[in-house]
């Protein structure tokens, strides 16, 4: 049975190919999360845009797991960066399941040179135990492969594992 969920939302696919990384990497449980919204193109752009300004959110599509949230050891969420904040997505989940969380680690990935690390902090308004881990990538950047790499370095730290 696998200790480590990694969920995530990609609307662009960058999050999506770091969270399979990170998930094969610590043998993790990896889930897609949804929430039925067109997001696609310019007018799918400007919708998460704004939803993540008004920190507005639409229900998540049910999602399987192993076993419930809650008893993982560590939830790894991973989210793009929009407008300063996550994803509507993701912060929906944290709403609804951060409460149940007895360990998170975060994974947020941007388009700009701004580390948005801020975005931690609005992640854990949601998620009482806090964060034990966190890093923000850009894709295709210089340091992109360093960061990843640290993150799994705190992860694995936090695990118990070498």
């Amino acid at each position: 049975m696998k200790d480590v969920l990694c969920m995530y939302y990609s609307r662009t696919g960058n999050t999506k190919k770091t969270m399979e990384e990170i998930a094969q990497a610590l043998d993790a449980e990896l889930v897609e999360l949804q929430d039925g919204v067109p997001r696609s193109g310019v007018g799918g752009w400007l919708r998460c845009g704004l939803d993540a300004m008004r920190r507005t959110t639409k229900p998540i599509r049910p999602f399987k797991t192993e076993r419930p949230v809650r008893e993982y050891r560590l939830v790894i969420v991973g989210s793009p960066v929009w407008a300063g904040r996550c994803s509507s997505v993701v912060r929906d989940f944290l709403k609804r399941y951060g409460k149940d969380l007895q360990n998170a680690a975060y994974v947020i990935t941007r388009g700009s040179e701004d580390r948005n690390e801020e975005v931690f902090e609005q992640m854990d308004l949601y998620v009482p135990c806090g964060h034990r881990a966190a890093v923000s990538l850009r894709s295709g950047s210089v340091g992109y492969a360093f960061w990843e790499e640290e993150f799994m370095r705190q992860v694995r730290d936090f695990l118990g594992q070498k």
